[in-house]
């Protein structure tokens, strides 16, 4: 089925995101056994991506941000930030295409963003040694104070 990735899409990602426990929504453009994954996600400043990478070796991933602001943080094996970027729709760096095995991990700078997400399938949740254990998982306590700390990067 054609599916346009227009203000309609990202207007229903955004209210669903709202909506959501996790302040986040995605639609799959894909079919779960499709060899690659596209999807639009609608993202809410309260949502908390926690660093992660992704460790096989087709995994590579690319983000696009479509409507709003993304604070991408780039970290080493300990922690360290090793890059951050603003991400923004019809801004100088609108996205980035991250290799397998680095750890990266967002902060939602406006409200009702939406990015585009495409990394080969099948869809697999975060395994062991792609959560990083230095930063607090989703639901941990700690995760506010280091979310905050995430924002501040882009102060």
């Amino acid at each position: 089925m054609t599916r346009f990735l227009d203000q309609t899409l990202f207007a229903e990602l955004a209210e669903k995101a709202g909506a959501s426990p996790r302040g986040r929504h995605h639609h799959n453009f894909h079919q779960m056994e499709e060899p690659c994954h596209r999807l639009a996600v609608g993202l809410q400043p309260s949502t908390y991506v926690p660093p992660h990478r992704h460790l096989s070796a087709d995994k590579a991933e690319t983000l696009l941000v479509l409507q709003g602001s993304l604070g991408l943080l780039v970290f080493s094996e300990t922690g360290e930030v090793l890059a951050k970027r603003v991400m923004q729709a019809g801004g100088e760096c609108a996205g980035v295409d991250l290799p397998p095995g680095v750890f990266h991990g967002l902060v939602v700078l406006a409200p009702d963003t939406v990015m585009f997400e495409c990394k080969a399938g099948p869809y697999r949740p975060v395994g062991e040694g792609e959560l990083a254990d230095w930063a607090p998982r989703e639901g941990e306590a700690g995760v506010a104070a280091y979310q905050r700390w995430m924002l501040a990067q882009f102060d």
